[in-house]
């Protein structure tokens, strides 16, 4: 039985940079559920914990441990695999810690992007790359609408910098090297904004840190509850990504083209609605308020997407509601607690499975295979 995404992906080459990370290893459960062949590029494993550790994603991949900011070897591997496909996720992730390492931040983010897009340069097949960046990419002035595609890049952190920076990067390979009549690479940028997700144990991350701590029934502290975010689950975005690689695959029209993959703008919710409705899956929840006393660096306090683009160009949209989100995320973490010693694989493609049937019923594009 045919199922969405196989026809463009089953049996491919694909590379994943950050395939240890958290939304990299989602994705490479995915593709290898598709039957992809698949190769990692990362520098390390980014915690312990973590879903690349409990899923076994290790057990399907072809496993490199390199610094994405490694010219040579990045371009090494590159040129040895031959991929059909690039997904670029490999990043320093977070806000806060970019003011403790704003160096490594903005190599990492923007040079690291540029070596992959360098290394696709001297491979001569069709290719197909998405890269990858963030919402943070956008110069938040913290308005109300959802920023848009054409919106102004830059940031006032050092991530959010960094990411402006990788996309300037995107841009200009772009125009200078596969615009050109000869070019077989293709790219997509996307820009996505906070997502959740069963196996996400990355430090000062909300959901992370409540379930860590309710498993140890332990208290836990809330730097920002009145912070509102566009919640949606890993998935979300990675259809997306999905969604664009096989739109290039098909044809060039939407090449060179940055797209945002989020929620509607209704599913704003402040993090402390987030953690009332993850308290409906998780008996004895404690939790702190200690906005008044936490140190403050600069986040963003509102950050909204449009995503009308990738609904008229893609026809993609986000299939699940709020709670729906949430669920899933809660559940995915009690499997996990209740059964330390087994593999969340399975429990993990289950999810998948589950995701991709509500986008059915949603209507969505990409998973109406029939």
């Amino acid at each position: 039985m045919s199922i969405p995404f196989d026809k463009i992906f089953t049996g491919k080459t694909i590379i994943i940079t950050g395939h240890t990370g958290f939304k990299g290893s989602w994705l490479c459960t995915w593709l290898h559920h598709l039957g992809a062949n698949i190769t990692g590029i990362s520098n390390d494993i980014v915690s312990d914990p973590s879903n690349y550790s409990a899923s076994s994603v290790s057990s399907f991949v072809n496993d490199y441990r390199v610094d994405i900011r490694d010219t040579s070897k990045v371009a090494s591997i590159i040129k040895e695999v031959q991929p059909d496909f690039v997904f670029h996720l490999a990043a320093q992730a977070l806000v806060r810690p970019s003011y403790e390492s704003p160096i490594e931040t903005m190599t990492t983010n923007a040079i690291g992007t540029a070596n992959v897009l360098d290394a696709l340069r001297f491979v001569d097949k069709k290719i197909v790359a998405i890269m990858i960046t963030s919402d943070k990419a956008y110069d938040n002035v913290e308005w109300v609408w959802g920023y848009r595609e054409t919106d102004r890049l830059g940031g006032k952190d050092p991530y959010s910098a960094s990411k402006g920076m990788a996309e300037l990067a995107v841009r200009s390979y772009v125009d200078s090297f596969f615009n050109v009549p000869d070019s077989n690479i293709r790219v997509g940028i996307t820009r996505a904004g906070n997502v959740i997700g069963g196996g996400d144990w990355a430090v000062d991350r909300i959901v992370p840190d409540c379930m860590e701590a309710w498993a140890n029934s332990e208290t836990v502290d809330i730097r920002s509850p009145h912070a509102t975010r566009p919640w949606q689950h890993v998935l979300e975005p990675l259809s997306g990504y999905l969604c664009l690689a096989e739109n290039l695959y098909l044809n060039d029209q939407n090449h060179g083209k940055a797209y945002n993959f989020g929620p509607p703008a209704d599913q704003n919710y402040p993090v402390s609605e987030l953690i009332n409705e993850m308290s409906k899956y998780w008996n004895q929840i404690k939790w702190k308020d200690i906005s008044k006393d936490a140190e403050h660096v600069h986040e963003a306090s509102l950050l909204k997407l449009n995503c009308d683009k990738a609904l008229f160009d893609l026809r993609w949209h986000s299939a699940l509601q709020f709670e729906e989100t949430v669920k899933m995320t809660v559940e995915w973490y009690k499997e996990y607690y209740q059964h330390p010693n087994q593999s969340m694989y399975d429990f993990t493609v289950s999810q998948i499975k589950v995701y991709t049937k509500a986008a059915k019923l949603n209507n969505i594009a990409w998973a109406d295979n029939d």
